[in-house]
């Protein structure tokens, strides 16, 4: 989701999941699950080096992946390996795209699947359902197929998005890389140039409407695509002191200065009409086809999923290119490299499921470098894994030029979860959605968001995490 395909941030859209007012409840309905049914957890096979979780002989696995930008093939990709490795594992994959309203009945019922990927604009939010999670630490530190300890092949911080009140339960399998996307050959054929800062957006904007075409446009699944975007340059604006305030859902958190000027360049562009038209009523993908095929908007704030994801609808010879989120001024606390990068794509093992070893064994088989590579060239994302994608990047230019922008980043590299922890996204479409319509000005934008982080922060019954 952050959206893909229906994630935020998908993404990462980029990310929803239940409404923050229920997650107590929902916590407590998972406390005490009927474990009718479940009484055979598929763990019944030794455990030894080449069977690290014990998962049994001809053991089913039940896992539910989120069909976005990514689609779910990649995991079926991995269960043919797993099923080649552990001795008949039979994994059956089903594609869910509302994952919060099909998968939570499952959960209060005590019949989860064996493994999810915990993703999309629906995304259930972890902290109300941490204690039905295993934890993942046995994975990283199992060795992969070709006989190495998984946690020296994967890159570092792999844990920390995955990671809540020290319980690590969640493994982010893609490393998403976010940015401002583009055509390379559009940009070259009229002498345009990335911009890096806010003020030469709006140049952009203006050399746009002589072309007859918009800076931006957004669909009204994505449109938190915008809430990245402001974050990710407020944060290289204003540094820790911004994200850490939104973390935290601290009081007054998005009147910061940092975020308050991205939203009034924002809301200039708005009403000088630089968004495409209609946004709030186009769904998401169709409103970025009018950005990749049909070329009437020149900039769109994606994930590194965005070429994958529309490569069916992108104009020939496109050369989707990735750039870093610009800067307010030119005197940011971190530099224009800077950028927002994570492992992202949360995989999650439910406690209840009647495989739980098995749902592990598929994760292990993902980590594997065939699996990887496999997803790297068929996505155009790179995972978790290092050294699985060429020089080359598979010929994709926005695979290369992720990989650029994280050498370019060195350590001015940053993340935040707090939309994802409690489960903010759905939440936080209505008034982006409003906003980039014109409907809300940008002192609207900042009630409603403010509004919806308060109203967590006030209720008890949602666990907090504090971030430091």
């Amino acid at each position: 989701m952050t959206i893909r395909a229906g994630s935020l941030d998908r993404r990462t859209l980029l990310r929803g999941a239940i409404a923050t007012a229920a997650m107590g409840s929902f916590a407590v309905a998972c406390s005490s699950p009927s474990d009718s049914g479940n009484s055979d957890k598929g763990s019944k096979g030794k455990t030894s080096a080449k069977n690290p979780f014990g998962v049994a002989a001809n053991s089913k696995v039940d896992a539910a992946i989120f069909n976005g930008g990514y689609g779910v093939d990649y995991v079926t990709f991995a269960g043919k390996i797993a099923k080649e490795k552990s001795s008949g594992l039979d994994v059956k994959v089903k594609p869910v795209v509302d994952i919060a309203p099909e998968l939570q009945p499952r959960f209060v019922g005590g019949n989860p699947p064996d493994l999810i990927d915990n993703s999309g604009e629906d995304q259930i939010g972890f902290l109300g359902i941490l204690d039905q999670l295993e934890e993942l630490d046995d994975v990283l530190e199992a060795n992969n197929y070709e006989g190495k300890k998984i946690a020296d092949t994967i890159y570092p911080g792999v844990k920390g998005p995955g990671t809540f009140k020290d319980k690590f339960v969640g493994l982010n399998y893609v490393m998403t890389v976010y940015g401002v996307w583009y055509s390379k050959t559009l940009f070259e054929a009229n002498g345009w140039t990335p911009p890096k800062t806010w003020d030469e957006a709006l140049d952009l904007g203006q050399a746009a409407k002589k072309k007859g075409k918009y800076l931006f446009v957004h669909g009204k699944e994505a449109a938190t695509y915008y809430r990245t975007l402001l974050i990710d340059s407020a944060i290289k604006e204003g540094g820790d002191e911004v994200r850490l305030a939104l973390e935290n859902l601290e009081k007054g958190c998005w009147s910061h200065p940092a975020i308050q000027g991205v939203i009034k360049v924002m809301e200039t562009m708005v009403k000088d009409k630089m968004f495409v038209p209609g946004g709030s009523g186009t769904q998401f993908q169709k409103a970025q086809a009018i950005w990749s095929n049909d070329q009437k908007a020149l900039l769109y704030p994606s994930g590194g999923w965005i070429e994958n994801e529309m490569k069916k609808a992108t104009k020939a010879d496109f050369q989707m290119t990735g750039f870093p989120s610009m800067t307010l001024t030119d005197k940011p606390k971190l530099p224009y490299e800077a950028i927002r990068a994570a492992a992202g794509e949360p995989f999650i093992v439910p406690k209840k499921g009647k495989n739980p070893a098995g749902g592990k064994e598929v994760l292990r088989a993902m980590l594997s470098k065939d699996a990887a590579a496999n997803f790297s060239k068929t996505k155009l994302a790179p995972t978790i894994v290092k050294g699985t994608v060429p020089a080359d990047g598979y010929g994709s230019s926005a695979l290369v030029s992720q990989t650029k922008m994280l050498e370019a980043a060195g350590t001015n590299i940053f993340t935040y979860n707090f939309v994802e922890a409690y489960g903010m996204n759905t939440d936080q479409l209505v008034p982006f959605n409003s906003f980039l319509s014109g409907d809300i000005d940008g002192k609207g934008l900042t009630s409603a968001l403010q509004k919806i982080s308060d109203k967590v922060r006030e209720d008890d019954s949602v666990d907090k995490i504090k971030v430091s």
